[in-house]
């Protein structure tokens, strides 16, 4: 039996487009700049930053996979020190503190590595006393928005939340937490993200270079 959804994305542009238009609705976004989470959020967020005239950069997140067992994670890292743990998985699977230990080190120097190679040299960006946006394609557990979250709310004026799918439950915890979520669909139950887009490919590190550099280019002047 097929479900029938209230809403299906045609791709992550388009999911952009949508959200780009609810969150641009938002009061006070000057000064404002939008994280795309690496790798799938970078082009919802680029079409966010176009609606909201505001600058694109990333937020890199690594999810932490138990050892042997790389589809649980049991939480997510990402970059500017913020991490969100999963109690649960790490004492089912008996994690020791120490194993724990070696894969956030492992995954930290992927990350700054990943970070550096996507930026090509640019700096990253200053977030304090801003307005931050930090987008992704959609929202399942939120650990790795969970971790993105932690890592700017020291240092930034206002924290949103954007996405164009999320589970309900999930949304709600993160309304909590942060300063606006925007959320256009909400479905109480969900499996994956993809379930709700046609076309849910790979956005490839490329994808994310070109897009970065779309988004630095000043706004042709129209005629």
């Amino acid at each position: 039996m097929q479900h029938v959804h209230e809403m299906l994305y045609e791709n992550r542009q388009h999911a952009g487009r949508i959200l780009g238009r609810l969150v641009a609705a938002l009061p006070d976004l000057t000064g404002g700049i939008v994280l795309g989470l690496v790798r799938g959020g970078v082009p919802v967020a680029y079409e966010v930053a176009r609606a909201c005239n505001l600058p694109l950069d990333i937020m890199a997140v690594r999810k932490l996979r138990a050892p042997g067992q790389p589809e649980l994670a049991m939480g997510a890292i990402a970059s500017g020190g913020g991490f969100a743990l999963n109690q649960d998985v790490l004492l089912q699977g008996h994690i020791a503190e120490q194993q724990l230990e070696q894969v956030i080190e492992h995954e930290r120097r992927e990350m700054a590595r990943q970070e550096a190679e996507l930026r090509g040299g640019r700096r990253a960006p200053e977030l304090a006393g801003r307005t931050v946006i930090l987008v992704d394609d959609g929202l399942a557990t939120g650990a790795s928005m969970r971790a993105a979250v932690r890592a700017v709310r020291g240092n930034a004026r206002r924290v949103i939340v954007a996405v164009p799918v999320g589970a309900s439950s999930t949304c709600e915890e993160f309304a909590a937490e942060v300063d606006h979520m925007v959320c256009p669909l909400r479905p109480e139950w969900m499996v994956a993200v993809s379930q709700f887009y046609t076309d849910f490919g790979e956005t490839t590190n490329e994808d994310v270079r070109r897009l970065l550099d779309e988004a630095s280019q000043p706004p042709q002047p129209t005629e």
